[in-house]
């Protein structure tokens, strides 16, 4: 009884109601509008017809008097059919005809109406009839008129036909109803099965689907994606809180220990002023992970981007090359480049400039040539390619073992041959958040010697206009350097 009363309580169910509701008062209204017209079109051919036999007795009465018509109406009266006939003196008293009882007043009105009356040899049946009564001189009056039964037939029928309709439909439309509120309450169900397991902790369960390809399945595949983003962030989040655990341990102890070091050992205003530089570089460290780690959490949990327009972003690389230039030199390589120009794209100028400048300066400290015959090359390109913009960096290094590739994409990661350099492993993970953010993506390919690292971001619609950089330009492109150069992450490959 439960099953039952949730199935009459069903959305579906209602609707389906509703929807029978709708098409019963549609039937209703087309079969009665159907019935209407049939009845009238009858009423106008019955009237038509007895105006043609009232306008024939005329002319027979105008030829030959009351005898003719007398003649007339016996010879019909003896044949079969509908029609109805009566002549009566100026006492009302019957002359000839099929009529036996009419309604008081019924001949005393001329004119074209509906009444009852009684036919000859069958007294007591009261039918319908539409009839025109006629005056003729010397007091005598004519009836002519059609009997209705065949009308009152055609309206029962109808009336039949509405009844049935309207039974039927009930009955199929609520076993219909009934059958699909049973099918969606399964569903939904389902549905709410899982949605119990998830709440009481199996995040890996997902909403059942089917084929039906309806708005259901539509609502089931979006809650099963925001239900595998919601698991991929609370990973992200326990992986970032165990290389918080782990990673920031060594630092944070390094920290301390230098501290007490100072308070131990340290006897001269120099020593404990050194101590305190050492402290403040530490703490700085700490400091730009702490703000890169908060950078990807709001950057993969889809933060909206501040400050987004339409920039080339072969300016920025070229910026970024020359801000880079004096780090090359001191680390004995060379960058080259192969820029084009008009590469547009819609994005933060900042975030963008921040992830390939991440790529710039893992080149310059891991991309060194292993060989000394060889020289040690950073190559820096912007293209466009297939409406998305490529910024390639690519170096001379060892490079990075292809089963690596998408394991250095992740915070906190560090390879072997680079964990006794500095870094925190988390420049690659912001370039792939940032890659993510404008989407686009992070490849990391083999250089052949080396590596070579795109950064992909889809081109805008249309270039921006072009001017003439002012001078305030070129002020805010200096700012955004030095911003890039302060927070870049370093990551060891």
């Amino acid at each position: 009884m439960t099953a039952l009363a949730n199935l009459f309580r069903t959305t579906a169910f209602k609707l389906s109601l509703a929807y029978l509701l709708i098409f019963s008062i549609g039937a209703g209204v087309i079969i009665g509008w159907v019935g209407w017209n049939v009845r009238r079109l009858l009423d106008e051919q019955i009237a038509a017809t007895v105006e043609a036999e009232i306008n024939g007795l005329s002319e027979q009465y105008a030829r030959g008097g009351i005898r003719v018509i007398v003649d007339v109406i016996e010879r019909r009266t003896r044949q079969p059919g509908a029609s109805l006939y009566l002549v009566t003196n100026f006492a009302g008293q019957a002359i000839a005809g099929n009529i036996a009882q009419l309604p008081s007043g019924v001949l005393d009105q001329p004119g074209v109406r509906e009444t009852t009356y009684e036919r000859q040899g069958e007294l007591g049946v009261e039918r319908r009839a539409l009839a025109r009564i006629f005056l003729l001189p010397g007091g005598f009056r004519l009836l002519v008129g059609r009997d209705l039964e065949d009308r009152e037939a055609l309206r029962r029928v109808f009336s039949r036909a509405l009844l049935t309709s309207l039974f039927w439909l009930i009955v199929i439309g609520t076993i219909g109803g009934l059958l699909v509120a049973r099918r969606v309450l399964r569903r939904v169900d389902g549905m709410n099965d899982s949605v119990r397991s998830i709440m009481s902790g199996d995040l890996s369960r997902r909403l059942p689907l089917s084929r039906a390809n309806d708005e259901l399945e539509r609502l089931a595949i979006n809650l099963n994606s925001m239900l595998d983003r919601i698991v991929e962030l609370m990973k992200g989040l326990r992986e970032v809180s165990d290389n918080i655990a782990h990673d920031l341990k060594t630092p944070l102890t390094r920290l301390r220990n230098r501290a007490e070091e100072a308070l131990r050992i340290a006897q001269t205003p120099d020593e404990f002023r050194g101590a305190l530089e050492k402290t403040i570089e530490e703490s700085d460290t700490l400091i730009r992970i702490f703000n890169a780690l908060l950078m990807i959490a709001r950057m993969e949990a889809g933060s909206e981007i501040e400050g987004k327009t339409d920039f080339d972003a072969g300016d920025v690389a070229r910026d970024l090359v020359e801000l880079y230039e004096p780090a090359a030199e001191d680390a004995q390589m060379r960058i080259e480049t192969d820029i084009g120009s008009g590469l547009t794209v819609h994005g933060s100028r900042e975030l963008i400039g921040q992830a390939l400048a991440n790529l710039i300066d893992n080149a310059l400290k891991y991309g060194a040539s292993p060989n000394a015959d060889h020289p040690s090359i950073v190559r820096v390109s912007a293209a466009a390619e297939g409406g998305q913009v490529l910024l390639r960096v690519g170096d001379r290094g060892p490079g990075i073992a292809a089963s690596e590739r998408e394991h250095v994409l992740g915070r906190f990661v560090r390879l072997e041959g680079s964990r006794s350099r500095p870094g925190s492993g988390l420049g690659l993970s912001l370039a792939a958040a940032v890659a993510r953010l404008h989407n686009g993506e992070i490849r990391i390919e083999d250089n052949a010697p080396g590596l070579l690292v795109t950064l992909v971001i889809p081109a805008a619609a249309a270039p921006p206009v072009q001017t003439d950089k002012t001078q305030a330009d070129r002020t805010q492109v200096d700012k955004t350097n030095e911003r890039n150069e302060k927070t870049t992450v370093e990551t060891a490959r």
